[in-house]
């Protein structure tokens, strides 16, 4: 190896040390040895709740590879607006990160009048973690086998049919195949998956448009009929789930998680930050986990984040309007 001249390397130090000078929030020392101190993932729901069972996961493995704490904080409240505004006022140093439903944070730029935080200017992306359909069910002992019995079910009832949802992604998955298969059906809105169950269940309701991990979960109980998935395609986490599309209907509803910092996050710790959560998903424990609720892994660049965010903003606003959801 080639010595280096004492004068070359103190000038190539010194103009690392601008560089890192210029970086907002963060000093050479810091992007050097990141992460050196506790990190905390924030998640937008209570403890206990499906989102926080994924956050827990993910700050075990992430701590184990990065060798370092990792806790998580909960932040629940406004369909996560309250946890999106803590992460993007947060110092913009690696150490407040969040980890929630990329479809649920661009959707409350169209669900809010006045949403907190502008989402594509105050966040910046990091890494994907999955992709994550919501699921149209029926009761398992139901006569109902697929989307196409459904379909004339509910035209036969006509207005009197009705269908249950536990959150926004499930009432425009349920708006839109009512649109496409020309039928009627009246919401009933559920705070939570359980509240609803009983009413699938005894038939009270046609059918329901559910989160996967409950929607999984009651179907290996054997207490619901899961009909479709509403991303463009089956699933390789549910491959004999069938999608909307294969009955005629042009469905492209695929939520996916991701991982987000404050907007001005310098690019090495993000990028350190990327490859940490990189490293997770590329094991198959984790690849597992994700199937287990219907999610398969994805992954991708923090500028590809950055762009599916803006992306589905914008497609947000549509489904918003195309199911007529009252702004909060």
């Amino acid at each position: 190896m080639t010595a280096q001249h004492p004068k070359l390397k103190r000038r190539t130090f010194v103009a690392a040390a601008m560089v890192a000078a210029a970086l907002p929030g963060v000093s050479l020392a810091q992007s050097n040895t990141y992460p050196r101190d506790t990190v905390t993932f924030v998640c937008a729901f209570p403890a206990g709740s499906g989102a926080d069972v994924l956050v827990r996961y993910f700050s075990e493995k992430v701590a184990a590879v990065a060798k370092q704490t990792v806790i998580v904080e909960n932040k629940p409240g406004a369909n996560g607006n309250i946890a999106a505004e803590y992460v993007a006022r947060a110092k913009p140093d690696g150490y407040t990160v969040y980890v929630h439903s990329g479809t649920s944070t661009a959707a409350n730029m169209s669900l809010f009048k006045k949403p907190p935080i502008d989402v594509t200017k105050a966040l910046r992306g990091v890494q994907f973690i999955n992709k994550q359909p919501f699921m149209i069910v029926v009761a398992a002992d139901s006569p109902i086998k697929d989307v196409n019995e459904l379909t004339q079910h509910l035209k036969a009832k006509g207005g009197d049919a009705t269908y249950g949802s536990t959150a926004t992604s499930g009432k425009v998955l349920a708006e839109v195949y009512k649109q496409l298969a020309g039928v009627e059906a009246t919401e009933v809105s559920y705070k939570t998956g359980p509240d609803s169950l009983n009413d699938i269940v005894s038939g009270q309701l046609d059918f329901a448009a559910l989160d996967p991990v409950f929607a999984l979960s009651q179907h290996r109980e054997g207490r619901v009929r899961i009909l479709a998935v509403g991303s463009p395609q089956r699933m390789k986490s549910t491959p004999d789930i069938p999608a909307l599309k294969e009955y005629g209907l042009d469905v492209d509803q695929l939520g996916w998680w991701g991982v987000f910092v404050p907007a001005q996050t310098p690019d090495d710790i993000v990028m350190k930050l990327n490859a940490l959560f990189r490293q997770v998903l590329d094991k198959p424990e984790t690849e597992a986990f994700l199937n287990k609720f219907g999610g398969d892994v994805y992954t991708g660049t923090p500028k590809e984040v950055d762009e599916l965010l803006a992306k589905t903003v914008e497609e947000w606003r549509s489904y918003v309007a195309t199911a007529k959801i009252p702004q909060n």
